[in-house]
């Protein structure tokens, strides 16, 4: 009998704790909502265990089928060069495919909006509020441009203002962002970061929002970014399933 591809979570890793203590909560959330559906999680660098590490166990254990999911936001450097090298080098007998990353997708702005209303605004804040979207940053055009419409996307939907920001690579910086919407006369700025899990960049953004009035917390294990990634596992298991006949 053919056996469900194993999800199989491609982590960046950080030196701090945060980081990974994030990433394992955000994989629990994915367990619960996909009973019976076997999760693991492997980091690129400075956390335990390894991508290349899992997928030796995966191997050894007779698995077969695994789909691999990079936990990021765009597709930049890291979905583009570091995963495919890392999965080239996988035991022969499994079959991988890679799933496409988070982002974009109307769920992960649903999550960008319940961590700034557990950070104190309201649906009825809306019309009077700038927001900083606060990413990472990326030398990638593609991952650039992928904030730079959904900050145009976002603002659509009724904040009175909406500027992308990034923490390395690419500016403005978010200080400088939330000066901006200052300058336009917004009432009340909040600094929304579009970053998965805590870590150096997320704490400059925090950094950077000091002068605004609301700092929402990382998407973290929101219930939003786990239905994204079991949908972006769906998608990418299909054509493995085919494959085999299941």
């Amino acid at each position: 009998m053919h056996q469900t591809p194993v999800l199989l979570v491609i982590a960046h890793g950080s030196r701090d704790p945060r980081h990974a203590a994030t990433v394992h909560a955000l994989v629990r959330r994915v367990r619960s909502r996909r009973p019976g559906l076997r999760v693991e999680v492997g980091f690129l660098d400075f956390n335990i265990p390894s991508v290349q590490g899992v997928l030796e166990s995966l191997a050894a254990q007779g698995v077969r089928d695994v789909v691999a999911l990079p936990l990021l936001l765009t597709r930049a450097f890291h979905a583009k060069a570091d995963i495919p090298a890392v999965l080239r080098d996988a035991p022969p007998q499994l079959r991988i495919r890679q799933a496409e990353v988070l982002g974009p997708s109307p769920l992960l702005v649903r999550a960008l909006e319940r961590r700034l209303y557990e950070a104190g605004l309201t649906p009825a804040d809306k019309s009077s509020t700038g927001i900083v979207l606060a990413s990472a940053g990326s030398t990638d055009p593609e991952a650039i441009a992928v904030i730079d419409d959904l900050a145009r996307e976002w603002w659509h939907t009724g904040w009175h203002a909406v500027r992308p920001a990034f923490a390395s690579a690419a500016l403005p910086r978010t200080e400088d962002a939330v000066r901006e919407l200052r300058a336009l006369g917004c009432r009340r700025i909040a600094v929304a970061p579009y970053v998965l899990a805590p870590g150096f960049l997320p704490d400059r953004i925090a950094r950077g929002a000091a002068e605004a009035d609301v700092l929402a917390d990382v998407l973290g294990p929101a219930p939003e970014v786990a239905r994204v990634l079991l949908e972006r596992y769906d998608a990418a298991r299909a054509p493995l399933l085919a494959a085999v006949g299941a």
